[in-house]
C-alpha cells in the first residue's frame, strides 16, 4: 500500500476505536481481541520501506522509539479505562478523561519522534506508524482482557475500578 493509503487506514482504525471506546460496551473475553492489531502489524510489515536504507541503524532506533510509545500508550489507556461488573455478571468499559490525555500525550510523542527523524535526515514509513497503533491496541486490548477475567463472573461479582471503599465479600452477604 502507498503511504496515503496506510495514513488512511491509521486515520480510520485510530477514528472507529477511540469512538467505541468513549462510549460504555460491554467487553467479551473470549473473543479474538488480538486480531485487528495483528492485522495492523502484518500490513505494516509487509511494507518495504518500514526502515530507511540509507540509516538503518538511526531508523530502527526510531522504530523501537515508536514501538516503546505504542507499548506505554496502550497501557495508560488500559489502565484508565473504567471497568466494572453489572449485576448480571456482564463486563462493562468506558475509556475516562484520563484515558484522553493518554491518548493525547502518545499522539505528541508520536509526532515528536517523527519531528526527530525528519530533522535528522531519517526517512520513516507511514508503516511505522501502523506498527505504533497495533502495538496500542495489543496491549490496551490484552490488559482489559486480562482486567476483565479477574473481576468475574456473576457467581463472583468484583467492585468497579477505582471503588477501593468497597469489598466484593460484602456484596455477596
Amino acid at each position: 500500500m502507498s503511504g496515503f493509503v496506510n495514513a488512511l487506514v491509521i486515520v480510520a482504525v485510530a477514528a472507529v476505536v477511540i469512538a467505541r471506546q468513549f462510549r460504555t460496551r460491554a467487553i467479551g473475553t473470549d473473543r479474538r481481541w488480538w486480531l485487528l492489531p495483528v492485522i495492523l502489524a502484518v500490513v505494516a510489515l509487509r511494507e518495504p520501506g518500514i526502515l530507511d536504507d540509507h540509516h538503518p541503524t538511526a531508523s530502527a532506533a526510531l522504530l523501537a522509539v515508536e514501538l516503546l510509545i505504542g507499548v506505554i500508550t496502550g497501557a495508560g489507556w488500559a489502565w484508565t479505562t473504567r471497568i466494572w461488573t453489572a449485576p448480571d455478571g456482564v463486563v462493562w468499559t468506558r475509556s475516562t478523561k484520563a484515558s484522553a490525555v493518554v491518548w493525547l500525550v502518545g499522539i505528541a510523542l508520536r509526532a515528536g519522534v517523527f519531528a526527530l527523524g525528519a530533522a535528522s535526515g531519517v526517512h520513516q514509513d507511514s508503516s511505522a506508524l501502523m506498527l505504533g497503533l497495533a502495538a496500542t491496541l495489543l496491549v490496551r486490548a490484552g490488559i482489559l482482557t486480562w482486567r476483565a477475567q479477574s473481576l468475574g463472573g456473576p457467581s463472583r461479582p468484583a467492585p468497579a475500578y477505582g471503588d477501593d471503599m468497597r469489598l466484593a465479600w460484602k456484596e455477596r452477604v
